[in-house]
């Protein structure tokens, strides 16, 4: 067993999802729902689970192309697979630090998305944002709003070759 230095427990994708109140799915977006399949339907069922994946194809270099359009998305693709877990796409469209600390990016003062069709789930993933420190979540709406979120990344991924490793995110101004 791998070490973590006592900050955490290496387990397998089902050990992981039972264990779970709320499930993170970071995996490639290509291999999400065989990942999350491995993770076991029944340890999945009426919980929440946030997919900040993307569906990215890295075969022809960088930058990669999108393997969704506006017609569905790997979060929509996520909920069909797995019918009773409540499937909420946030996150996809920063880096991992940013995710977890936004304030690392001009104080905070960036935009965080939201989509999903379970209203309580939403208002859970949202109490959870907070916590971490995000005040402006935006709720795009039910699940289909998501191709939306992961159609940024041709965008986010385009600013991050220009900006390189420097945090950034996007700010919706209103």
């Amino acid at each position: 067993m791998a070490s973590t230095g006592g900050k955490g427990k290496v387990a397998t994708f089902a050990e992981a999802a039972a264990h779970g109140e709320i499930v993170l799915n970071a995996t490639e977006g290509v291999h999400s729902i065989a990942a999350l399949k491995g993770a076991g339907e029944a340890n999945l069922n009426g919980k929440v689970l946030i997919d900040i994946s993307n569906a990215l194809d890295f075969s022809k270099g960088m930058p990669p192309r999108l393997l969704v359009d506006d017609t569905e998305s790997i979060a929509e693709k996520i909920q069909a697979a797995l019918p009773k877990a409540k499937v909420i796409k946030s996150l996809n469209t920063m880096t991992a630090s940013v995710m977890v600390n936004p304030k690392s990016v001009a104080d905070g003062d960036s935009t965080v998305f939201l989509s999903g069709n379970d209203e309580g789930a939403k208002a859970q993933v949202a109490e959870l944002l907070q916590s971490f420190g995000w005040t402006d979540i935006f709720d795009l709406g039910d699940l289909t709003s998501a191709r939306a979120a992961e159609l940024i990344l041709p965008l986010w991924l385009r600013a991050w070759g220009k900006l390189g490793n420097t945090p950034f995110n996007f700010k919706v101004a209103r």
